[in-house]
């Protein structure tokens, strides 16, 4: 008798370990139609060296040699961006001392430009008058290749919604503060149901729990719908069943990590389809998201990848990725 319940339970784990395998295995599902989605980060902007990089560095002192005259996070750069390819472009937002939504990356004004302090202490129209381009530099100071040139680009998050009716955004609250995800809630109301859904915004945990208590619908991100997606997906992914906290938001992935993804990669993604969610992949920048920027960069993506990828150079990677989906 014990040796017949050993022999059931042993085919009852080889059962359940072929199931497993078979239910999430990617060699077994035919390679998905659509190419990947691009999503162009701050536009086309000016890259820089990531290395020792911290939240305090001045990056606009680090820049590589420039190979394009765009600046990130402004109108130029967006077009730009579009026009290279990108299907949805990544911008960030703070507030303005008399109400709006400034675009701009960078917690204080210090490093870009030719002021000081932070967005929240001027009004737009001040704001305007900044040189975004003064602290750009590729050679430790030596020459200042943008200077004089960024005066009037920083543009509002209004200018943005005005200037791409129709495209893909994905907007960045750049704190934690609630009342800024209330404040960007009252703005985005205002919009036709079709544009909000081409609009993703992310950013702080708090922030971003105030919008979707006012925008229930909107799609969503921030670290803790991530850990209440994919901790669950962890847990019962295998089985084929999506959490409903994975439904209609969006998954930044590092490459590093997405190989641990039940699923990985076509199942996964097909998955996430099925429920509204996009996922996004990104490059480990040694603790900062890096981008997918380079021709060696892509030889990290899955064979046959139909996800999001993340970058910086939009203008290398699209025609890199249009060759190799023909």
């Amino acid at each position: 008798m014990k040796r017949l319940f050993k022999k059931k339970r042993f085919w009852v784990v080889l059962g359940l370990i072929v199931f497993v395998y078979f239910n999430n295995s990617s060699l077994f599902t035919n390679p998905p139609a659509q190419k990947p989605m691009l999503l162009a980060h701050r536009g086309l902007g000016q890259t820089f060296d990531m290395t020792g990089l911290t939240n305090d560095t001045c990056t606009a002192e680090r820049i590589h040699p420039p190979e394009h005259p765009y600046l990130e996070n402004t109108l130029p750069s967006m077009r730009a961006a579009f026009a290279a390819g990108a299907d949805m472009v990544e911008l960030d937002v703070h507030p303005t001392k008399d109400g709006q939504f400034a675009v701009f990356h960078d917690w204080t004004l210090d490093c870009r430009t030719n002021a000081t302090g932070v967005t929240r202490d001027y009004t737009l129209s001040e704001l305007k008058k900044l040189d975004i381009g003064y602290g750009y530099t590729a050679d430790g100071g030596k020459t200042f290749p943008f200077r004089g040139k960024g005066v009037g680009l920083m543009p509002s998050l209004d200018e943005v919604l005005a200037a791409f009716p129709k495209q893909e955004l994905l907007i960045h609250v750049k704190s934690n503060d609630p009342a800024e995800g209330t404040q960007l809630a009252r703005r985005l109301a205002a919009l036709p149901a079709d544009r909000l859904s081409r609009i993703t915004v992310y950013g702080g945990d708090e922030p971003i729990a105030a919008l979707e208590r006012q925008l229930p619908h909107l799609r969503t991100m921030s670290k803790a719908s991530l850990k209440k997606c994919l901790l669950p997906y962890m847990a019962i992914g295998w089985t084929g069943i999506v959490p409903d906290a994975c439904k209609h938001t969006q998954l930044h992935i590092p490459d590093y990590a997405a190989s641990w993804l039940w699923g990985w990669p076509h199942r996964f993604l097909a998955r996430m389809n099925e429920a509204g969610t996009r996922t996004i992949l990104v490059r480990d920048g040694g603790g900062f998201s890096a981008g997918f920027d380079t021709a060696e960069d892509l030889n990290h993506l899955p064979e046959n990848y139909a996800g999001g990828i993340w970058t910086n150079r939009i203008d290398r990677i699209a025609p890199l990725i249009q060759r190799r989906t023909q």
